[in-house]
């Protein structure tokens, strides 16, 4: 209908956590003794909503038009970084089409697989977790209300996201060589599995877009920093997506860099010295590491069958669900509010505007 605005953004009212495997009666969508459940009550923040999930391209689109008009910023796309040499009146970066850019400081936020962090020489340490994640788009014969699902079985988390238009994110951790062997099959055949993982409580469930597979590993770099160069996003760590937190850690990174760099920069400090980065450092190592840590057990705990296992995680699920005060502690780490937010995540300006009396 035109002069209807499109839904962009499509708020999380509901996160429901079940544990089950095949053969129970457990079913995703329902409130059973094997559930935790987060609703508004969780909700401390302001906020009308536990979190919001948008779609990658609508968030590169948005990004695109911000930038337009803003003389100060030149965008190179596509580009990538060949190498780059540091001296001390700044950093000298060549591109790979043999040109080059200068500036203060260089961030490397180009993903685990980090060139600008392989450049700089920082190691990097961690597992792999013989996992592998199926991520797809599937659309819902009845409406999600806007409730994230995260159903544990044995071979790992398998997440539903709502998106707007009745439409779902799916993230599906599998063993590695269960994954690759279900990302080879027919459309018809895939679909049918993941209609298996659903059940009957959203209807028919249709995926409507390509299937894309990942291993699943915890990856962190030893250093954040080296003089004039920083890391962030999954460049400086990646994690399990067992608690959708990668996205809202790299989120945090930027606008901690941001406020640290734009700090520096007023205070008259050269930006790109390790003093003003370490400062960067300090303010993310401990809530990275917190998460980090957290995801790793998470996964141990909810990645396997063992009976003994099973029954610590029921009992764990039914006591937090049973207490409010730790409801509201997930849900506040679930929607990336917790820690020291920076300014920007707390809707504040990088900077406080200027009052000058006269």
């Amino acid at each position: 209908m035109t002069g209807v605005p499109v839904q962009l953004a499509q708020p999380i009212n509901d996160i429901l956590v079940t544990d089950g495997r095949p053969g129970t009666h457990i079913v995703p969508g329902t409130i059973a003794g094997l559930s935790l459940h987060f609703d508004s009550r969780e909700v401390t923040t302001g906020e009308s909503a536990l979190g919001w999930m948008v779609e990658n391209r609508q968030m590169r689109q948005a990004l695109g038009r911000a930038l337009e008009g803003r003389d100060r910023i030149k965008v190179l796309s596509p580009a990538s970084v060949a190498d780059y040499a540091v001296d001390q009146a700044g950093v000298r970066v060549t591109l790979a089409d043999g040109s080059a850019v200068h500036g203060s400081v260089l961030v490397g936020a180009d993903g685990r697989g980090s060139h600008v962090r392989k450049a700089s020489k920082i190691r990097t340490y961690g597992w792999h977790y013989k996992q592998a994640a199926l991520v797809t788009t599937v659309t819902m014969e009845k409406p999600h209300m806007g409730v994230a699902h995260e159903l544990f079985l044995p071979g790992g988390p398998f997440a539903i996201l709502p998106l707007a238009g009745n439409r779902a994110n799916i993230v599906w951790s599998e063993d590695a060589t269960r994954a690759k062997a279900l990302a080879g099959l027919s459309a018809e055949a895939f679909a049918g599995e993941l209609g298996r993982r659903f059940g009957a409580f959203l209807g028919e469930v249709t995926p409507v877009a390509p299937v894309w597979t990942y291993p699943l590993s915890l990856q962190l770099a030893a250093e954040w920093y080296v003089p004039r160069v920083a890391l962030c996003g999954d460049a400086a760590h990646a994690i399990h997506p067992i608690a959708g937190q990668g996205f809202n850690l790299g989120l945090k990174d930027v606008a901690a860099l941001s406020e640290v760099l734009c700090e520096a920069v007023r205070l008259g400090e050269d930006p790109g010295s390790v003093h003003v980065l370490e400062r960067y450092a300090r303010w993310r190592r401990a809530d990275t590491m917190t998460l980090a840590v957290a995801c790793d057990a998470f996964v141990r705990l909810f990645s396997n069958d063992i009976g003994p296992v099973r029954a610590l995680r029921t009992l764990g699920l039914g006591l937090v669900d049973a207490i409010g005060p730790a409801r509201r502690f997930f849900a506040t780490h679930a929607g990336g509010a917790a820690g020291d937010l920076p300014r920007l995540l707390r809707g504040k300006p990088l900077v406080d505007p200027v009052t000058v009396t006269v």
